[in-house]
């Protein structure tokens, strides 16, 4: 057995890495209570913990990440509702309970394949941690967990290949959170409370409003007077003649219906975080000239090229760098020729002209100014205001090249 506590985070996540890679179970700290770690591939590492522990092997345990990118990287088949929830509530001190359609980690999941049990914790020492690990807590089956190292029984410390002191924790297990029916519905609950308290869970998972899509369009009106005006004039500055439209937010299909109208013999592909916005919107517009997708914006969007990427009354819930990482990312599907149009909530000049309700958190609207530059400083060509009225506005912007779509 060897120790670790007070060696920088590169050589502690060394000699953890180290000590997985050869089979061995490690001793460790997490944000919550010490915990017992082994590679969740190899059968033999994983038997011996469980016997070290004396928990029977058809018990689940977490499978936990030290970085939030690599968890959902390992995990391609997650939508992209859940993918969103992960990064509002990672790293931080929650177990999530996560539908497992790949049948990842099997020797994590006990008797239950479809399920999968996830932790990305915040642990300074382990920070350089790039495997993946499967984790329980360092106690014997059913006994108290450990906040420090004495509180482990002793028998599991000289048991193991490697212990990391991390000192005294804060000695509360982490919350666990059942996400298996986010991505459908939306729903959630706390199975077992923790460290992170119910109020912040729904806070974190508060972001998006459940928007009611039989009620979506009575509420939109409410709030944006000239909801109307703005997807009409986002229709009008897309132009004419676009044979390939991306748009960004589709909701209920309102600004696809008029993109349709506009562009005669267009196909138009529409993504939208939710799948039952996007339900709604499949069944108003044409079929045969329609693809809706179920993903983020900060996913990587659907190949191009595109004559047109257009949204409205979306692009403002992501934060300044999302946004110039996402005009520099349609700007790379767009066709030569092609154009960006985006209409929106903004920060006016003006404060007296800010009348539309925002959300903390959740509504991030951005100034003209701002976004023009970083239109400009994505490669676009003539970024400009096509209509303007108090806190909305639509934004035009080309990429040079090519044979370009009636304006």
């Amino acid at each position: 057995m060897s120790g670790a506590g007070t060696d920088s985070p590169a050589s502690s996540s060394a000699a953890f890495e180290r000590c997985l890679a050869v089979g061995g179970v490690a001793l460790f700290p997490a944000d919550t209570v010490y915990g017992l770690a082994c590679d969740p591939s190899n059968r033999f590492a994983v038997e011996r913990l469980y016997r070290l522990k004396r928990r029977r092997l058809d018990k689940p345990s977490a499978v936990m990440f030290f970085d939030v990118e690599l968890a959902l990287a390992a995990l391609p088949e997650l939508g992209a509702r859940t993918r969103e929830a992960m990064a509002r509530l990672l790293p931080g001190a929650v177990s999530l309970l996560l539908p497992n359609p790949g049948g990842r980690f099997p020797l994590a999941c006990g008797g239950d394949l479809s399920t999968l049990g996830l932790r990305v914790p915040r642990v300074p020492a382990l920070t350089e941690v790039r495997w993946p690990v499967l984790q329980s807590s360092a106690n014997l089956a059913g006994a108290p967990d450990a906040r420090r190292l004495a509180d482990v029984p002793e028998r599991l410390r000289r048991a193991v290949d490697i212990v990391i002191d991390g000192g005294e924790l804060p000695g509360t297990p982490s919350t666990v959170v059942d996400l298996r029916r986010y991505e459908d519905d939306g729903s959630w609950n706390v199975v077992r409370p923790g460290a992170v308290s119910h109020d912040q869970v729904a806070e974190a998972l508060g972001w998006q409003f459940h928007f009611e899509p039989a009620t979506y369009m009575e509420l939109m009106r409410a709030e944006v007077p000239l909801f109307d005006r703005l997807q009409d004039e986002v229709a009008a500055a897309s132009g004419r003649g676009a044979r390939r439209i991306l748009e960004l937010g589709t909701g209920t299909g309102e600004t696809a219906r008029r993109l349709l109208a506009r562009h005669e013999d267009a196909a138009l592909i529409g993504i939208d975080l939710s799948g039952r916005m996007l339900a709604t919107a499949a069944g108003e517009l044409a079929q045969e000239r329609v693809q809706l997708e179920a993903r983020a914006l900060e996913d990587p969007l659907p190949a191009g090229p595109f004559d047109l990427v257009a949204s409205a009354l979306c692009v403002h819930h992501l934060d300044a760098a999302a946004k110039a990482s996402l005009f520099r990312r349609v700007r790379e599907v767009l066709a030569p020729g092609g154009r960006f149009v985006l209409g929106d909530v903004v920060v006016p000049a003006d404060p007296a002209d800010a009348q539309t309700p925002l959300t903390p958190d959740y509504d991030r609207p951005s100034s003209v100014a701002d976004q023009l530059g970083w239109l400009e400083d994505a490669g676009f060509l003539g970024a400009h205001v096509t209509w303007s009225a108090g806190d909305l506005a639509v934004l035009a912007a080309e990429v040079g090249g090519g044979g370009r779509h009636d304006r």
